[in-house]
């Protein structure tokens, strides 16, 4: 038999399945497996089969478009631990001065990670990096303390 070393299950509304589908290839105790669920109760049978990668994609990106609509966010991807990543431009408190005067970490507990200029590529922020009002830049952090900064005006 051909061996391998990952394995995809993206079987669409059929739950059950999902589920026998994954069983099955659990019992090669190898595969690292990602499958996809539709709801919360098909994600934790998943996850109690031994799952190692449970993607909700339909809720995920519900969640998503949900924050890209209320507040002032370009783009948003949360990951695991309540750790997001937030495109976004810079508030006026961010503005004009470089990052390491501002000390936004450890007034906001967030980072500045890039910063995309007008006209121009993605660039990684250093402490000398000096935004404007008409950049984007990608802060990371805890989903609360990036949110928070990506609302201040």
């Amino acid at each position: 038999m051909h061996e391998f070393d990952r394995a995809v299950v993206g079987i669409g509304t059929d739950v059950e399945a999902s589920i026998l589908t994954t069983s099955r290839l659990l019992k090669f105790a190898k595969p690292v497996i990602w499958a996809k669920a539709i709801s919360e109760p098909h994600a934790e049978i998943l996850e109690q089969l031994g799952v190692h990668h449970v993607i909700r994609p339909e809720h995920d990106m519900g969640r998503r478009v949900a924050h890209l609509v209320r507040g002032a966010m370009l783009d948003y991807v949360e990951f695991e631990d309540n750790f997001v990543m937030i495109r976004t431009t810079p508030p006026s408190l961010a503005q004009d001065r470089p990052l390491e005067v501002l000390q936004l970490r450890s007034k906001f507990d967030i980072t500045v990670v890039a910063v995309k200029r007008q006209g121009s590529h993605w660039e990684h922020t250093t402490p000398q990096t000096v935004l404007y009002d008409d950049d984007q830049i990608i802060v990371q952090g805890t989903k609360e303390k990036a949110e928070s900064f990506s609302a201040l005006l």
